[in-house]
């Protein structure tokens, strides 16, 4: 299992609006490709100045799925989120490994 993690700092003016949008529009628009399972937005519980930070977490069962992604869809959503929040936030990714996934 890959983990697709983007983290997002965004300002607080745009938060409200950015948060709707990445739950109604973005987020759904990710899943549609088929290649993720699963997703999680998450507050992240620092305080950081200029803005308020996410993580949103992709899960998808192969390194080959996520490739496909980025390949023939990342490109289009990445600047759909720019066009709409261009200079309202900051953004960096991480592919994790799953190494070990435990349920109670």
């Amino acid at each position: 299992m890959i983990i697709y993690n983007v983290t997002v700092n965004v300002d607080y003016g745009s938060n409200e609006d950015w948060l709707k949008w990445m739950k109604e529009q973005h987020i759904p628009d990710v899943l549609a490709t088929g290649l993720f399972f699963d997703a999680k937005l998450s507050k992240i519980l620092a305080e950081e100045q200029g803005g308020k930070s996410y993580s949103i977490q992709y899960l998808s069962k192969s390194k080959k799925d996520y490739e496909q992604y980025q390949k023939e869809h990342a490109p289009r959503l990445q600047a759909d989120h720019e066009k709409k929040f261009a200079g309202k936030y900051v953004a960096f990714r991480t592919l994790l490994d799953v190494v070990h996934h435990e349920k109670s």
